[in-house]
């Protein structure tokens, strides 16, 4: 209830550090990282000094969004006000750099902290496995054991992510079945649903199958679900059919498994599928999530979803998004029109590829930055293999470093290649 508390806050006339804290919080906890922000910007010039509370909730709200900038800025201010950057802070930095892509950054203050508890080294090691290198995290967590941390939850849900970003199938089966006997961890759904994406991803779809049927603890949508999109990567129609039955039958659907099951029905061209899961979504009122993409620039988020025209430099980015498509085509890029997952003509199919979310903030980074400057997206679901494309191709065209946080995982696009090595 958000609005309601934000009507005792305004009300208020003296306001201490807690009661900002708690309001900031809240914005940040329930899905509002801008209006947290915007608060605590609100909170400096009412000259209340912030705390360590602050800045856990703010670097929080920073992490969510990508605001690297606004981080950094943050980070400053603590040096230099006399806020304690104890453990529980640093490791909220450590989070905020990983989150926003800056990794390097992230590793320096993690090296900082002299009396690391295993809060922060699950930070690094999650860190390292959502921007996929693997290799990297299984060191840090070798490290961990050795210098005798006793592994969470989180850790082992950090290394086998890991695993699962580089199809590291034997690494992760290993550390999956020694969680009770190494480590003295039952595995939890959360764990099991690593395992799923794992299998999945790598094509071992029976495997994955089998594990989640046989699972001792309960089945949830999530589980499910990366089943289900394991079955949409592989074309497995039949098992995705199956999955998405069962779901429903459960109660367990929400619009991502409808999204996934008309999916897996347009790869295989069954546009009659595709058209059966639209009527069954619209009259059971179920409403697809929109892609959306932000970008900091100058401090301020700025956000797009697809073929947006309501921003203030909506005819720039325009211009700029037929320069980047000739530049692309020029390099033999042919627009992937077989991901538009609506049966519509080649043409059509292209035009809508052209003014995705992330190719609008990719433009407005490019009009509005330095030459060579790193430009860093964060889309909200996960990057179509056509944007992948062209990202690859700008980065090598413009020589910048492109880095784009999706629903998933980092993907740093660099000189015409991309750190997941095309497997995400």
């Amino acid at each position: 209830m958000v609005r309601e508390a934000r009507v005792l806050f305004d009300g208020l006339q003296d306001k201490d550090v807690i009661c900002w804290n708690v309001m900031i919080d809240g914005y940040v906890q329930f899905g509002s990282p801008n209006e947290g922000l915007s608060l605590f910007k609100q909170m400096l010039r009412a000259k209340v000094k912030p705390n360590e509370a602050t800045m856990v909730a703010v670097l929080s709200a920073c992490a969510q969004i990508g605001a690297l900038e606004s981080g950094r800025w943050l980070h400053w201010y603590a040096e230099n006000h006399g806020i304690d950057i104890n453990v529980r802070v640093a490791t909220s930095f450590i989070d905020m750099y990983c989150k926003c892509g800056s990794l390097e950054e992230a590793r320096l203050v993690f090296e900082r902290i002299t009396h690391k508890d295993v809060v922060a080294w699950n930070s690094m090691i999650v860190g390292y496995a959502m921007h996929g290198l693997s290799d990297v995290a299984l060191q840090l967590f070798d490290e961990m054991c050795r210098l005798g941390y006793k592994p969470t939850d989180i850790t082992l849900i950090g290394v086998l992510n890991a695993c699962g970003h580089s199809g590291l199938v034997r690494e992760g089966r290993e550390i999956f079945s020694s969680m009770a006997r190494t480590y003295g961890i039952e595995p939890k759904v959360e764990h099991y649903g690593c395992m799923v994406n794992l299998l999945g991803r790598a094509g071992y779809l029976e495997e994955a199958y089998d594990l989640v049927k046989n699972m001792e603890v309960e089945q949830d949508a999530v589980l499910w679900g990366a089943l289900l999109g394991a079955c949409k990567i592989h074309g497995n129609v039949a098992l995705g059919e199956e999955i998405a039955g069962l779901m429903m039958r459960q109660n367990l659907e929400n619009s991502g498994t409808y999204v996934l099951l008309s999916n897996l029905y347009a790869k295989a061209n069954n546009w009659e599928g595709v058209a059966k899961v639209r009527t069954m979504m619209r009259d059971g009122g179920v409403e697809k999530e929109h892609g959306c993409s932000s970008i900091e620039v100058n401090n301020r988020v700025h956000e797009f979803v697809a073929g947006d025209s309501w921003h203030p430099r909506s005819k720039d980015i325009h211009m700029m998004l037929e320069e980047m498509n000739a530049w692309v085509k020029a390099q033999g890029y042919t627009p992937r029109t077989d991901t538009v997952l609506h049966d519509l003509g080649e043409e059509e199919k292209e035009k809508s590829l052209g003014v995705h979310s992330e190719k609008l903030a990719m433009a407005f980074g490019l009009i509005s930055t330095e030459p060579g400057a790193t430009i860093r997206i964060v889309k909200n679901l996960r990057v179509c293999s056509d944007c992948h494309d062209v990202m690859k191709l700008v980065s090598k065209i413009t020589r910048r470093t492109i880095v784009m946080r999706d629903r998933n995982r980092f993907h740093h696009f660099e000189n015409g290649s991309c750190s997941c090595g095309d497997y995400w």
